[in-house]
């Protein structure tokens, strides 16, 4: 069986960072299946999914390795394209990644004690965001 829901979330712009585990463990608990996988998808090429242990100092640590990584101020080719100004933001999600899978067993979602699911905003102004939560199992 399939099981798919969507989701929308307003995000506050570049580098913010949300959880969003509950609404991953509401969709299992909604879907009526007890074993099987879940998979978190974020549409747009300017965000991510990803997990991290949710606590404050490794979510600015996060922000500022992604800036040594992809800074904001370097040249990127398709900013002169769009002449916008965040050719960055799509390096980033790139390298994180759109999607997530992660098991369940007996309706328990299988993270860490410490990993949480989040949501990556890397557009550099706020976006309303679109997650698809889709569950196959039994």
């Amino acid at each position: 069986m399939i099981f798919t829901k969507s989701i929308k979330i307003k995000t506050k712009g570049e580098c913010s960072i949300l959880d969003i585990s509950k609404y991953i463990e509401d969709a299992v608990s909604e879907s009526k299946l007890n074993n099987g996988i879940i998979t978190v998808f974020v549409t747009g090429s300017t965000a991510a999914i990803s997990t991290i242990e949710y606590e404050e100092g490794l979510l600015d640590d996060f922000s500022k390795v992604l800036e040594r990584i992809a800074p904001r101020d370097a040249y990127y080719k398709h900013e002169e394209r769009w002449h916008d100004d965040n050719g960055h933001s799509h390096i980033r999600a790139s390298l994180i990644g759109s999607s997530l899978t992660i098991p369940f067993i007996n309706k328990e979602v299988m993270l860490g004690r410490w990993q949480q699911v989040i949501l990556i905003e890397l557009d550099t102004k706020p976006r309303d965001r679109n997650i698809i939560i889709q569950i196959m199992g039994e």
